[in-house]
């Protein structure tokens, strides 16, 4: 998430309560998750594990919990008891919950020939370019751009938050919502079926490439970055972070797992569960998911089982 505009580091660490330590000549101009993070950034890291990372991110500016890490150079450190909730008030502060009063934001922006049928809910800062198609009972939720000759079918929900939280084993309430304020992108040409779901980026953007055609009850999670092109049956299931490439097909009930990758041109059969990252231009089966003629194989020895275990006992 980018602020409205650049912060300084003295308005940050008094707002936070910090101790600020470090030195650098850049101002803070938004706030982002380690994997999307760009000079300039605000990142900020509450376990040991990931100290490392997060000091050497392209990040400017770290919200830690620790004195006990070196300070690249460079780069200024804002210490804190609990980082996550410097996260969350932050943007609570620079993304305010906010009750709406119409259906239809004021600063939302139609393109010519675009039809909005009624029942309709489109959020702040929401972009919907020329000649879309959006069908009944659609919502399309705050930061969604919606780009020309998009087809969203009825009961979709564009922008819905990102299913994370932050867990901690040692507090009464083990998961804590991680707010959302990333957006979706939906390129030109493409079409989303009925009931369908597309979560938001946490700090970044969820994003579904040109010519796109997903099916009824697909979910797409936060930050998944799909390719042109590609192709999802319904029921397919998509967790965050995940890349899928172009000219991807998933038929129906595929499962996908978080943050892997699925190469162009890859083609999952229906009800497979892919649980790794998967090269492109070949076809795949299962759970997990492998080479569908790898796989066939298998299944054909699978069902020799019994006919052989008869051979081994009469032998």
């Amino acid at each position: 998430m980018k602020f409205p505009k650049p912060i300084t580091t003295e308005w940050m660490a008094s707002f936070l309560s910090a101790e600020m330590v470090g030195k650098t000549n850049q101002m803070i101009t938004g706030i982002n998750e380690i994997h999307v993070v760009e000079s300039g950034d605000l990142v900020f890291v509450d376990h040991p594990k990931y100290y490392t990372t997060c000091l050497q991110s392209a990040a400017d500016f770290i919200i830690i919990n620790s004195k006990e890490v070196d300070i690249p150079e460079g780069k200024m450190i804002f210490y804190v008891a609990d980082p996550f909730e410097a996260y969350l008030k932050i943007v609570q502060h620079f993304h305010p919950l906010t009750i709406p009063e119409k259906e239809m934001s004021d600063d939302a922006f139609i393109g010519e020939g675009t039809v909005i049928m009624p029942q309709v809910f489109i959020g702040k800062n929401v972009r919907i370019g020329k000649d879309c198609i959006i069908h009944p009972q659609v919502s399309i939720l705050d930061n969604s751009q919606i780009g020309d000759r998009v087809i969203i079918q009825s009961g979709t929900v564009i922008g819905s938050d990102a299913f994370y939280y932050n867990t901690k084993k040692n507090r009464p309430q083990w998961y804590k919502k991680m707010l959302s304020c990333g957006g979706v992108i939906l390129e030109d040409d493409v079409e989303i079926g009925a009931c369908c779901t597309i979560d938001r980026g946490v700090t970044g953007i969820t994003r579904i490439g040109n010519g796109t055609k997903i099916d009824n009850m697909v979910h797409v999670g936060h930050d998944t970055r799909v390719g042109a092109n590609c192709l999802f049956a319904a029921q397919v299931g998509i967790a965050g972070g995940t890349i899928i490439e172009e000219g991807v097909t998933l038929w129906g009930q595929v499962g996908v797992n978080k943050t892997i990758t699925i190469g162009a041109h890859a083609t999952v059969m229906g009800q497979s569960g892919v649980t790794a990252s998967l090269k492109g231009g070949k076809t795949y089966l299962g759970y997990p998911a492998e080479e569908a003629g790898l796989k066939r194989r298998e299944l054909v020895w699978i069902k020799r089982i019994p006919e052989l275990w008869k051979k081994v006992m009469e032998g």
